[in-house]
C-alpha cells in the first residue's frame, strides 16, 4: 500500500504538522498520482478551524490537486503514466443516480450516502478521505480531470474549486456578449470570475471593498471597478447588471445589492456566508429579480471548464509556499492578504 507525506491538523484550534498517510494500491480502474501542487481555498480553512460543522481529525484538507499520473490499473483507459491530471472537490459518487447520470456528481444522493467528498468524509474502502496536502493521490478513472499541457500546473490547481465553482453560474445564467456581469469580491474565486466572464464576451465589472485591487481587476478583463467604501456606491448601480455573482463570505443585507440588478437580473452566491442574510422579498419580485445559489460542478462540467481556461488562455494567480508555511498562510487568506491563491508545493511535505 502506497504511503504519503502529508500535513494534517488534530484540532480546531490546532497546527499544521508534518505526518504519514496510507493511500489504495491502485485498484482496476484507478490511477495513482504525484501531488506536484495543491490549492489552499477557504473551504479548507473553514473546515480545519471546524467552522461548518462536523470535522474528522486529525484531518488532511486540500480539493484542489495537480499532479502526474505514477500508476494506472489493468482496466484504465482514460489515462496513462506521464499524463497531468487534478482533482476537485469529491472523488466518487454512486454513478447510478439520475444526478450522476446527468454529470452532476456534486449532486449525488446514492443508496451508500451520495457524493464523497475529497477530504473529512468516508471514501469506499471504508476509511476518512484525505486531500491534497500530501505527496500522492489515489482515485478512480471516471473522478479525474486531465489537465491541459498550456496551464502550468501550479496555475491549474485553483482551477478544480475557484475554475469551476466561478465557471459554472457565469454559463448557466449566460454571461456573454451582450451582458453585464458584476463579480462581488475579487479574492481566490473573485479573481477567476473576472477572467472567465471576460473571456465568455460579457462586459464585465467588479465590486469589491475597496480599490486596491482594480488595476489587477482590469488586467483580469474588468472595464468597470467599483468600491463599496465610496458613499452611494451601490445607489449610482441601480438596475445596472444583468447577471451578479457574489464570492464574498460576509453576510451583509442583500437588499442593497440586489436592486444592482437589472429587470429579470440574476444574483448567485457561491460565498456561502456562515450567517444568514436578510432580504425583503419585494426586492425581488419589484424587478421579476432572481435569487439564486450554485455549487461547483460534475467532472464534465469541470473538464470543460479547463479546456475552456486553456483555449482562452486563463490561469490562477498563484503565490507558491512550502507546507511549513500552511499556518500562517491559512491566517493571511483570512485577512485577505493574499492575491489570490496560495498553492503548496508538495515536494516539500
Amino acid at each position: 500500500m502506497p504511503t504519503a507525506r502529508a500535513y494534517a491538523i488534530d484540532s480546531p484550534t490546532g497546527r499544521f504538522a508534518p505526518t504519514t498517510i496510507a493511500r489504495r494500491e491502485p485498484g482496476p480502474t484507478e490511477v495513482l498520482f504525484d501531488i506536484k501542487y495543491a490549492g489552499i481555498c477557504h473551504s479548507d480553512i473553514h473546515t480545519a478551524r471546524g467552522e461548518w460543522g462536523r470535522t474528522t481529525y486529525p484531518l488532511v484538507p486540500g480539493h484542489e490537486l495537480a499532479g502526474v499520473v505514477t500508476q494506472v490499473g489493468s482496466q484504465v483507459t482514460k489515462f496513462a503514466v506521464g499524463d497531468r491530471v487534478g482533482v476537485g472537490c469529491f472523488v466518487d459518487s454512486c454513478g447510478q443516480c439520475d444526478e450522476c447520470r446527468r454529470g452532476e456528481e456534486n449532486f449525488c444522493e446514492g443508496p451508500d450516502g451520495g457524493t464523497i467528498w475529497t477530504y473529512n468524509d468516508v471514501g469506499r474502502d471504508g476509511l476518512p478521505t484525505a486531500g491534497g496536502y500530501s505527496t500522492c493521490f489515489t482515485v478512480e478513472q471516471d473522478y479525474t480531470l486531465r489537465i491541459p499541457e498550456s496551464i502550468p500546473l501550479e496555475n491549474a490547481a485553483p482551477l478544480l474549486c475557484a475554475g469551476i465553482t466561478t465557471y459554472s453560474p457565469l454559463k448557466r445564467w449566460g454571461a456573454g456578449p451582450g451582458k453585464r456581469v458584476a463579480i462581488v469580491g475579487m479574492g481566490g474565486l473573485g479573481h477567476m470570475g473576472v477572467q472567465i466572464a471576460a473571456a465568455m464576451g460579457a462586459t464585465t465589472a467588479v465590486i469589491s471593498q475597496t480599490r486596491n485591487k482594480e488595476e489587477d481587476a482590469r488586467r483580469f478583463g474588468a472595464t468597470e471597478f467599483y468600491a463599496l467604501s465610496e458613499p452611494d456606491t451601490l445607489k449610482k448601480l441601480h438596475r445596472s447588471f444583468d447577471l451578479m455573482v457574489s464570492t464574498v463570505s460576509s453576510a451583509a443585507p442583500l437588499d442593497p445589492i440586489l436592486d444592482c440588478l437589472a429587470i429579470e437580473g440574476a444574483f448567485v452566491d457561491v460565498g456561502l456566508p456562515e450567517k444568514p442574510s436578510q432580504l425583503q422579498l419585494r426586492t425581488l419580485c419589484g424587478g421579476n429579480r432572481i435569487l439564486a445559489g450554485s455549487n461547483i460542478g460534475g467532472i464534465p462540467a469541470t473538464q470543460e471548464m479547463l479546456d475552456f481556461c486553456a483555449a482562452h488562455g486563463l490561469k490562477a494567480q498563484t503565490e507558491v509556499i512550502s507546507a511549513s508555511e500552511i499556518n500562517e498562510a491559512y491566517d493571511n487568506v483570512v485577512a485577505s492578504k493574499v492575491r489570490y491563491r496560495y498553492v503548496i508545493d508538495a515536494s516539500t511535505i
